[in-house]
């Protein structure tokens, strides 16, 4: 689960942050359970819904680029 994600929408139904986002509700269900990634271009979109960094709301993607071998 992306619990940033769903604590950012607070108490807005998901149709409401999928129309805004131009994306269907089923593709933000499944990008807060995390069982969809959302392509760089959705990234952007939900970086300027919810004033946090790309990296902050999706740390699951960029841990591979973050961490050392």
């Amino acid at each position: 689960m992306r619990e940033l994600l769903i604590t950012l929408r607070g108490d807005k139904k998901q149709e409401e942050i999928a129309i805004r986002l131009g994306i269907s509700q089923q593709y933000l269900s499944e990008i807060e359970r995390n069982a969809k990634n959302p392509s760089i271009r959705l990234m952007r979109k939900f970086q300027e819904e919810y004033k946090r960094s790309m990296i902050e709301l999706f740390p699951d993607i960029f841990l591979d680029c973050n961490t050392t071998k």
